[in-house]
């Protein structure tokens, strides 16, 4: 349960960030607007558990939004992030590393012959719709409602995630010019693909409206679909990749895209993301093709360090183990809460699970919606904070369990849900 500590530095330091960032925070989610209440600042983490200013320490589902799939400050990457740090943080030129981390992913994901390093998931899926369209001399692009792919203008379109937890269709200051030759289509249903579009690109498995699966040969005939149409097929992988298993989505369902996103566990827990594909696509990028791209910190030596740690230490067995406290978990909770008479879906996709307080299966963006808007999952997650276990403060997030969540830690979770859900239902 709550220590009891009353959380007067966390209310401290968002009165002050208040003053200086807009909302308080730096990515906007974090203000815990859709869940009422003000969100905690953290202290430190290690392993399943992240503890607060006023040292609180809880439970933690998060996990930087999937990035510390180990848990956090796992002791060999922090010792190589150390080791690296003193060689120097940044060159602005190559490093060994770079070419290292290239080659486990090229070696790991179907289709993938060669990688580019970025700093973010949004500047790689920037990368590749100019890519696409550079190379197929064509403009429009198809995404699909709810699935989010970063806050660059031609994709904010109808997207999940943080958009869809403020209520936002797009945002202020995206010009009608800059998503004119975005095409939306709902998740799990192939559109019609014209002669005129360079891309499709899609989560294969959505993790921005809660989790969503692709339903039966949703991403098969997409495949089809575009190489009928010499669309590019791009999936952006950037919490799925290296998550879902070492080949990600295309190994789980057996379909090859064109060109990759990938972020979030590939970095270790730093700021780092790729874009991979075929060696004739990306050998359109500068400087071997006309498409540019640049960054500064791209390759970052400290975030190469980290990532390539991570995948070190990413075996079968350590994905089997996840996998299986996953599938105990959303069967627990499942169990927990639909017993004190409250509606709910526990979708999971290997290691990916959500919640969802809805009577129904969710296959797209609508039924998320409809689950978001009762107002359920906020009181759920006030009340599983109360007992000190972190969900992510959105009903539109996954869950995330990481290798340093044990089987007591799983139990403790459904035990709480429990006390949580009876307590939910007692006020609706």
């Amino acid at each position: 349960m709550n220590s009891g500590l009353p959380n007067r530095e966390s209310a401290i330091l968002f009165e002050r960030a208040q003053r200086v960032i807009p909302g308080g925070v730096n990515s906007p989610v974090r203000a815990f607007q859709s869940v009422g209440g003000q969100p905690f600042f953290v202290a430190r983490a290690s392993g399943a558990n992240i503890t607060d200013v006023d040292g609180n320490t809880y439970l933690d589902f998060v996990q930087s939004w999937g990035a510390s799939i180990l848990g956090h400050a796992h002791p060999k990457v922090i010792e190589a992030i150390e080791r690296a740090t003193r060689e120097g943080t940044t060159y602005g030129a190559p490093t060994q590393r770079e070419v290292e981390l290239a080659e486990q992913i090229a070696d790991s994901v179907p289709g993938v012959e060669m990688v580019r390093l970025v700093s973010s998931g949004t500047e790689a899926v920037m990368t590749a719709v100019r890519l696409a369209r550079g190379v197929t001399g064509r403009d429009r692009i198809i995404k699909f409602a709810g699935c989010y792919h970063g806050h660059s203008d031609a994709v904010l379109a109808a997207g999940g995630s943080g958009v869809a937890t403020l209520g936002l269709p797009d945002s202020a200051g995206v010009t009608r010019n800059s998503v004119a030759d975005t095409l939306v289509s709902a998740y799990n249903q192939v559109p019609t693909i014209d002669s005129d579009v360079a891309c499709v690109i899609v989560e294969p498995v959505a993790a921005n409206m809660g989790l969503v699966a692709p339903s039966g040969t949703f991403l098969s005939s997409l495949r089809a679909e575009c190489t009928k149409a010499g669309a590019l097929l791009i999936f952006d992988e950037v919490i799925s990749g290296f998550r879902l298993g070492r080949s990600g989505a295309a190994g789980l369902y057996g379909v090859t895209a064109d060109l990759y996103t990938l972020g979030k566990v590939i970095g270790g827990g730093l700021p780092l993301a790729a874009l991979g594909g075929s060696r004739d696509l990306m050998s359109q990028l500068a400087p071997s093709g006309p498409v540019y791209q640049a960054g500064t910190l791209s390759g970052n030596p400290l975030a190469t360090a980290a990532g390539l740690t991570v995948l070190s230490l990413l075996d079968e067995s350590i994905y089997e183990s996840i996998d299986r406290r996953v599938a105990h978990l959303v069967d627990g909770l499942h169990d927990a809460i639909s017993s004190e008479g409250l509606p709910v879906q526990t979708p999971r996709v290997q290691t990916l699970s959500a919640l969802f307080f809805i009577d129904r299966p969710v296959l797209d963006f609508e039924g998320a919606t409809r689950a978001a808007k009762n107002g359920i999952y906020a009181k759920f997650f006030q009340a599983m904070l109360a007992q000190n276990i972190s969900l992510a403060p959105s009903a539109y997030e996954v869950m995330f369990v990481s290798a340093a969540h044990s089987d007591e830690d799983i139990e403790r979770t459904i035990e709480a849900a429990s006390r949580a859900a009876r307590k939910v239902a007692a006020e609706l």
